[in-house]
């Protein structure tokens, strides 16, 4: 995998979806990563999609659960332009690239992740492995030493989050430990921020909560393009 200067994946034409291909298959397909438009909505299903994913909307809306400091320092940063979102392919321990908001305190600071002492005790994300005749389990986020010992590549585990703790601080849950130390959170966030300005625009427009929009409000605003249904057309789910 390439990466750039910030240590992003660096993707290129073999990485995009030939979505002509991929309708012709005839099974259902939704399209997700920038799509959180409503122009892109319409484009999604003129391209023979069955609808879109959209995930950074409702991580900024009052419902999302995500904790109220997180949720203003992001609208925060999201009204002054200086949001960032970086494409970390080692924070993850399931070895998938991990979108991360670049938010002070969190553990995207490398300041704020060093502090913390690494230790793998929720284990949602844990993987197994041979030992002997027997079944182990291990994470890039546990203790180097414990990794290696468990047949892990410490080195390529050394960027490694505990992403079980981080979220569950995310959305206020994070626990406090005997030591003192309280888990620190980790946001993930869609590093595509144009649908959530222009959201966060119409809501100021239409005179809408200044914390933030709804999710029912994120899915009419979602799906302003499409035509009306017709009464007594089609299903009413």
């Amino acid at each position: 995998m390439e990466l750039d200067e910030h240590g992003q994946p660096i993707y290129g034409p073999r990485d995009e979806a030939n979505l002509g291909m991929l309708a012709k298959i005839g099974l259902p397909f939704w399209l997700a990563g920038g799509y959180g438009e409503p122009d892109k909505v319409v484009e999604a299903l003129a391209l023979g999609a069955t609808g879109v994913q959209v995930g950074t909307l409702f991580a900024l809306c009052r419902e999302s659960g995500l904790a109220d400091d997180l949720r203003e320092k992001l609208l925060g940063g999201l009204r002054e332009g200086t949001l960032v979102v970086r494409n970390s392919a080692g924070a993850s321990p399931t070895g998938f690239p991990f979108k991360v908001a670049q938010l002070p305190g969190t553990l995207a600071d490398a300041e704020v992740y060093a502090a913390r002492p690494r230790l793998c005790d929720l284990g949602y994300q844990r993987t197994p492995y041979v030992r002997g005749e027997n079944i182990g389990y291990r994470c890039p986020a546990e203790p180097l030493d414990v990794f290696a010992r468990k047949g892990g590549d410490a080195d390529s585990a050394q960027g490694s989050n505990c992403l079980c703790n981080a979220l569950m601080a995310d959305v206020g849950l994070g626990q406090n430990r005997k030591d003192g130390y309280s888990e620190v959170p980790l946001v993930t966030l869609g590093s595509d921020l144009t649908g959530a300005r222009k959201l966060d625009g119409a809501n100021a427009q239409q005179g809408g909560d200044p914390q933030s929009w709804s999710a029912a409000e994120a899915v009419a605003w979602l799906t302003s393009g499409l035509p009306a249904p017709t009464p007594g057309v089609g299903s009413d789910a």
